[in-house]
């Protein structure tokens, strides 16, 4: 039979009627709430969702219904947001694969045998399956751009605080961003200028500049400069290497500058970023972990069990190294707009039998999945992955785009000349829900 897709995990079919036909009486009547009103849209099991609980991919935490939306959830539902349910993540977002022993693997829509990548697991795959074209994410290493690469959709992760955490679970404060996953650019950037801005309930988001998208869709790209180090760039498989070099070569054609740039201590810093996650996802667990431990699925239980021999001086030596690597950031950026890698150094791999009951832990796995998103949790700049092309399997390889702090507009602009030149075909699974 076919294989389930497992991107939705809790929906209320009573409450989703209800807001559907309150769209329907507000376009009839011609007073829409705003761009998004009566548009399906999906919310990672990481954020509160008013009436459903935040189990963070889990059958054993937060049990009881929220109370109230997270922040962002808030603002789509004001913008008219057909709110449809609670999608599928990786357990806890320990993981960047999307298994999830207690609601299944999330199957990438490309081919059902292989991973959507996580942890926003079931947000990318119900995006690519054309459930719904804009869902809300979380990325602490990559976990929204990981995703989206390998299911073949667009994810942007904002500058740190420019979007509020407000009402999502708190795994890993220091390098979280929530943000949008959406079928095609201007999706994700209409969704971005929803989602982002000041939240009082958030003080990592009260000091910010305006968001401004001004320009966000102009294709002339002369005088953008994109830096390139090419032995990270280089550092992924040949097809990925190859489809990315050709988007390259377009945005060239349309006016952009190629620049050779160096970023020095790139493997210290993903050793930065582990300590970094994992310290503040062991300490998010410490209430649970006692008490659950025998719940969480083997490779989580594995991870925070290795994460719990971390010490206070590691965690303080890897905030050290961070501060580092945020200076070299910024000299990179000092000659060029954007620097530019592939997402992800592989396309999606296969999911094993025994891993779909128990979870994996692949190190090299997650290390070629994770090697160019971390950079951008640590440091808090802003990145976004969207589709560069296919492998001769037929599988989604994305191209990260990464910037300065607050130039989410410019990352969607150099997102958007990438999508006008390369073709999408429909993946395996896919509904169209609009005709």
């Amino acid at each position: 039979g076919k294989t389930p897709l497992r991107a939705l995990i809790n929906r209320d079919p009573d409450d989703l009627r209800t807001q559907a036909r309150a769209a329907t009486a507000r376009y009839a009547a011609g007073r829409p709430l705003g761009p998004l009103d009566g548009v399906p849209v999906g919310v990672k099991d990481e954020l509160d969702q008013a009436g459903y609980p935040t189990t963070v991919g889990t059958r054993f935490l937060g049990t009881r219904p929220a109370l109230e939306d997270a922040t962002v959830v808030a603002r789509l539902r004001s913008a008219g947001a057909l709110l449809y349910g609670k999608l599928n993540m990786h357990e806890i977002g320990l993981g960047v694969t999307g298994l999830n022993p207690h609601h299944g693997a999330a199957r990438n829509p490309y081919d059902p045998t292989r991973a959507t990548g996580g942890s926003s697991s079931g947000v990318a795959a119900s995006i690519a399956a054309g459930l719904n074209p804009i869902a809300v994410g979380a990325d602490g290493g990559g976990s929204i751009r990981i995703p989206a690469a390998l299911c073949g959709v667009v994810g942007l992760k904002a500058t740190f605080g420019r979007i509020s955490e407000h009402g999502a679970a708190p795994l890993c404060w220091s390098v979280a961003h929530v943000g949008p996953l959406a079928q095609d650019v201007r999706d994700c950037a209409l969704a971005y200028a929803v989602m982002a801005g000041p939240d009082r309930h958030d003080v990592n988001s009260t000091a910010q500049p305006p968001v401004d998208l001004t320009g966000w869709d102009d294709r002339d790209l002369t005088g953008v400069r994109l830096g390139v180090y090419r032995p990270f760039f280089e550092h992924a498989d040949a097809p990925i290497v190859a489809a990315c070099d050709a988007a390259l070569q377009d945005l060239r054609r349309r006016g952009a500058a190629i620049v050779e740039i160096r970023i020095p201590d790139l493997a210290l810093a993903r050793v930065a970023h582990m300590v970094t996650i994992t310290s503040e996802m062991v300490a998010s667990q410490a209430q649970h972990s006692a008490k659950h431990r025998r719940q969480y699925g083997h490779d989580v239980r594995l991870n925070l069990a290795l994460a719990s021999r971390l010490t206070q001086a590691d965690y303080i030596h890897a905030q050290r190294v961070r501060v580092r690597v945020q200076r070299h950031l910024d000299e990179a950026l000092r000659h060029c707009d954007a620097i530019v890698t592939p997402s992800t150094a592989r396309t999606a791999p296969e999911l094993p039998a025994d891993a779909l009951l128990t979870g994996e832990s692949n190190l090299e796995d997650t290390d070629r999945i994770m090697r160019f998103a971390a950079i951008g949790n640590l440091t808090g700049l802003p990145a976004i992955s969207v589709p560069a092309g296919f492998d001769d399997q037929g599988l989604p390889i994305g191209i990260q785009f990464m910037g300065r702090a607050w130039t989410e507009s410019l990352l969607l602009r150099l997102a958007g000349a990438v999508e006008a030149g390369v073709g999408r075909p429909a993946p395996k699974v896919h509904r169209r829900l609009l005709t």
